[in-house]
């Protein structure tokens, strides 16, 4: 053992597999460690492909045939070696990677031989959004509740404006990575599996990542039964009251709660009684980039949901830090590349000031991160504070802020009560992207467009108390981000973008445009017979920006980085041709 531990520590001081620290800390207090050992791959940016699909289901396939084909070749002689040995182990294709719940020094030593493995991280634990005092209330009978209490939420975020126009949610599909969820009834019937009052079919629908109790519980045994669910469930089950929550807000069904009542969900449990891992989180991911059957067979990146919410997150003392933060960052960035929306809460720790956005997820540029107000409008005292700084971006976060305080929705048993904490405010964006969605289908898959259309129609906020380079009127800023979620305007703006015809406008014809969005260089492609003469970049405004002429070329680009980021028309003209559109400015 001694001499296995040298070999490893010849690794940790400069091999050419890195190593996490806590692997080695693990190794010597138990024998062995749980890991996840991330393989190489040349996909780190797919979204710079799929924007030029038309549609989500295009972009969904298109990225899980890559992911899939390229880790089922780079694993297949570590996984062979695996079986041999009889070493459980769980193969993923979201991020590059197998997770091993049992490595010990010489196993991590094999590893990290292999060329083809890139580093190996220790399978830290990530902790549940803690609610803010949780109040259950005496609410259970449905009869009990007036038909006319919109939940202030749905209010503050003007989705009851969207209801009056007949836009609740109906064709968008959402995904609850939580703790699962019961089929409250107010929930049950928007779930994607039920069939009928007595049917129900959860293939696709529904998924498990908890195989194991997790240590942080201190059970006294190891019985599965431990658990309220058990584990590997077949069907939704919610053991903490956490997701069943949460999906209420986005998805019930009676006008009242739910900011999008007629949308569908499906979901996945990722903690066991409060508590995951980056296995159980990378999991879920992959389960909603490509649906799978309940034998965890057959996936279906046709089935993915349009937008998932997270309210979870993993600070530094549970064993996240800037050396494995680019693995669940991936599997983010993989999801957004296949048009699946991702909303994550921003974190409860906004007591600590400034610079309090310091988990992962919530610290990711891919995340869409939402903070919290109260019913004032202000931010409230738990709502997690940028600029990030556990990475040294000093990234400008939250993006948005929703509503977060007292907020009212459905618990076990068909119970009610009252949450209060960001895990509250992220639901209240998702529902929204889906009511979005089912007012522009259109709009299914464009998540960066979502993003800006989400930000643009924001209602801005001046801020109270200062962070990093923010002065009172700045906008966005590192307390409200770019502002509070309103859906209405939101609606107006994506209706606007998407319907409004460039003016002088003479002969559309074909052109090709990427990458679409573009945070630097955007290309343009006409027919190869025909020479573009002038391109101009339009704002809303019908402005014009930015301008090239005398290009004569059928292949050339143009230089955005100058601009703001939002949505801009682009007018290219050759002789006798006008070629017009739209171009998403991303930085």
């Amino acid at each position: 053992m001694i001499y296995l531990f040298v070999l490893l520590s010849r690794f940790l001081s400069g091999g050419p597999v890195s190593i996490d620290p806590l692997v080695d800390q693990s190794l010597k207090t138990k024998g062995y460690a749980d890991i996840l050992c991330i393989l190489k791959s040349p996909y780190q940016n797919l979204a710079q492909i799929t924007t030029q699909f038309d549609t989500k289901e295009q972009m969904g396939q298109f990225v899980f045939e890559r992911l899939k084909t390229y880790s089922d070749q780079s694993q297949r002689l570590i996984l062979s070696q695996l079986q041999k040995d009889h070493i459980d182990f769980q193969s993923f294709f979201i991020v590059n990677a197998i997770h091993i719940p049992h490595a010990d020094a010489s196993l991590i030593n094999y590893l990290s031989s292999r060329t083809e493995v890139d580093r190996i991280e220790y399978n830290s634990v990530y902790s549940l959004q803690q609610p803010i005092k949780a109040t259950n209330l005496s609410l259970s009978p449905l009869e009990s509740r007036s038909p006319l209490a919109i939940e202030w939420g749905i209010l503050r975020i003007r989705a009851d404006s969207l209801w009056s126009l007949g836009i609740k949610g109906k064709g968008a599909v959402i995904g609850g990575e939580d703790t699962g969820v019961q089929l409250h009834p107010l929930i049950k019937n928007s779930y994607r599996g039920t069939l009928s009052s007595t049917l129900q079919d959860d293939n696709y629908n529904w998924h498990d990542a908890i195989h194991s109790l997790s240590p942080l519980n201190h059970d006294s045994t190891t019985n599965k039964y431990n658990n309220p669910c058990g584990l590997d469930t077949l069907g939704p089950c919610d053991d903490n009251n956490h997701g069943t929550h949460t999906m209420g807000t986005m998805a019930a069904t009676d006008n009242m709660i739910g900011v999008a009542p007629e949308a569908k969900w499906i979901a996945c449990r990722c903690m066991e009684r409060d508590w995951g891992s980056p296995a159980s989180y990378i999991e879920c991911f992959q389960f909603f980039l490509a649906p799978t059957d309940l034998t965890n067979k057959n996936p279906d990146p046709k089935k993915a949901p349009h937008v998932i919410n997270n309210s979870w997150g993993c600070p530094a003392e549970e064993g996240c830090n800037p050396s494995n933060f680019k693995t669940m960052e991936q599997a983010i960035k993989n999801l957004k590349a296949a048009g699946v929306f991702v909303t994550v809460s921003a974190g409860n720790s906004g007591g600590l000031g400034c610079s309090s956005i310091n988990d992962a997820p919530a610290i990711f540029e891919s995340s869409f991160t939402v903070g919290a107000i109260n019913m004032a409008d202000e931010i409230t005292g738990f709502s997690s504070k940028g600029p990030v700084r556990v990475d040294s971006s000093f990234r400008l976060k939250p993006d948005l802020t929703a509503p977060g305080q007292t907020v009212l929705s459905t618990i076990r048993n068909g119970g009610f009560a009252f949450f209060s904490g960001t895990s509250m405010s992220g639901p209240h964006v998702a529902g929204a992207v889906a009511l979005l969605i089912s007012a522009f289908p259109s709009l299914a898959g464009k998540v960066s467009l979502i993003e800006n259309i989400l930000k643009q129609s924001a209602d801005q906020k001046p801020v109270n108390g200062l962070c990093s380079t923010d002065s009172i009127m700045s906008y966005p800023n590192n307390i409200y981000g770019y502002g509070i979620l309103n859906v209405y305007k939101a609606y107006q703006l994506a209706k606007t973008l998407l319907t409004t015809p460039v003016k002088e406008q003479k002969t559309v014809e074909s052109i090709r445009v990427f990458p679409n969005p573009s945070d630097s260089y955007v290309w343009f492609e006409v027919n190869p017979t025909d020479h573009a003469t002038t391109i101009s970049m339009i704002n809303l405004h019908g402005q014009i920006l930015l301008q090239q002429k005398n290009i004569n070329q059928s292949l050339f680009y143009i230089d955005v980085t100058s601009l703001p980021a939002g949505m801009y028309y682009y007018k290219v003209t050759s002789k006798n041709k006008v070629y017009d559109g739209k171009v998403l400015v991303s930085h």
